[in-house]
């Protein structure tokens, strides 16, 4: 017996992670209906959770492009230039698809009181001043605040110092990677109990009778993020490997789409798409860019938060929009979105910008964000899932691509 109990341990640990997620969400939503405090205490376990991903995330992205880089071999192609196009298309679509169905089913709110201790960003300059400060910020700083466009920018710049370097350095930063993503592997495999409290203590704490007063509003936001999930990724996908994409699109949805939903955080998980792409046997020097990547350029569901909202405003104030006006704001609240910081509700704080574009007062933005912050408990979770998959998603349709034109190529040879 001795024996036997933590061999069934070691079984149900390394069991299937997605059966284990689901196990642990259903416990949650149980717990939060037997006992409301108990459930707020098990709000730790997630708090612990997503601190270990955000805490490990940083250094996974750092040491991973530094290793990728270095070691990459003269002639060999990483593939990011088609994945950055297909995030930044996929933005700027949802940004249309929004504006789309917001005026077919144009949103009113009830702007009666502002948040004024939030402090959005002034204009579109000031969103681009600071995305060009967090490039040169300093190395230390971007690890420790999770800055991914600093980490990027240094761990480029010091990959491709390494590849000059020796043979012993180039092995000892691939055997750091490897090590940083074993601890990585670990922490994902307490996903199944981060979930568990995360969602026990959400439900507990604040229910979902508050949303019923904006249940339009977050069915249109909700409605277009499956739209995308659910349409145009896949016949975006389709286009790149041209056979069934549903397979590949369910399996990001179900692998990195749930996790996300749940955290909250695109940065957060970053790990959990990087085991996923490594599941998939995707190039590594490929995803190991892309993925980090993704976290901060790839925001379709960012983009459907801010045009939505921001058109809400427009509705509800009475405020005339036309074509052109609607194109101009799709690719706004697609810079803005790709401005929008990797954590929970920050796509909310870049409304103002977008009002601005119609002479909207910022109190009454402001009022707006404030509405966001309500229905948050879902709209910020879809929105992260929809992000979040989308990265691997793009990554892993490009990277297919690519390996069957290399067969295809093969065979005729």
């Amino acid at each position: 017996m001795q024996t036997s109990l933590p061999r069934r341990l070691a079984s149900l640990f390394a069991g299937n992670l997605v059966t284990q997620i689901a196990l642990g969400l259903v416990a949650g939503i149980a717990l939060a209906g037997i006992s409301k405090d108990l459930a707020l205490d098990m709000g730790l376990l997630g708090e612990l959770f997503v601190g270990a991903l955000k805490a490990v995330a940083p250094v996974l992205v750092f040491v991973l492009v530094i290793a990728s880089i270095s070691g990459h071999r003269q002639g060999q192609k990483t593939n990011i230039r088609p994945i950055v196009v297909l995030y930044v298309f996929s933005t700027v679509l949802a940004s249309m698809v929004a504006v789309f169905f917001s005026s077919l089913f144009p949103q009113q709110l009830a702007l009666t009181a502002a948040n004024a201790s939030i402090t959005p960003p002034s204009g579109i300059a000031e969103v681009l001043h600071g995305l060009l400060m967090r490039i040169v910020s300093n190395p230390i700083q971007a690890i420790m605040e999770a800055n991914y466009i600093g980490i990027l920018a240094w761990a480029i710049g010091l990959g491709f110092a390494f590849r000059h370097s020796s043979d012993g350095t180039r092995k000892l930063l691939q055997d750091s990677a490897e090590a940083v993503t074993w601890l990585v592997r670990c922490v994902i495999r307490c996903a199944p109990i981060g979930i568990f409290g995360l969602v026990s203590s959400i439900i507990a704490s604040t229910g979902f009778g508050t949303l019923w007063q904006y249940a339009h509003l977050l069915g249109l936001l909700l409605g277009c993020m499956l739209l995308m999930a659910l349409v145009f990724n896949p016949i975006i996908v389709f286009w790149k490997i041209r056979r069934n994409p549903y397979p590949l699109v369910f399996t990001c949805l179900r692998e990195s789409g749930v996790t996300a939903f749940f955290t909250r955080s695109s940065a957060a998980n970053i790990p959990v798409n990087m085991a996923l792409a490594k599941r998939l046997n995707l190039d590594e020097d490929t995803y190991s860019v892309s993925i980090p990547l993704g976290a901060t350029m790839s925001m379709a569901g960012a983009a459907i938060t801010i045009t939505v909202l921001t058109l809400a405003a427009v509705h509800t104030l009475d405020i005339h929009i036309d074509t052109p006006t609607a194109i101009l704001l799709s690719l706004l609240s697609a810079l803005c979105a790709c401005g929008a910081s990797g954590v929970a509700g920050g796509s909310l704080l870049l409304i103002p910008v977008a009002a601005n574009m119609f002479g909207i007062p910022n109190d009454i933005a402001m009022q707006v964000v404030a509405v966001g912050f309500i229905i948050s408990v879902l709209q910020d979770s879809a929105e992260t899932a929809l992000n979040s998959s989308t990265d691997i998603l793009f990554t892993a349709a490009v990277c297919q691509s690519v390996q069957a034109q290399e067969e295809r190529e093969a065979r005729n040879a």
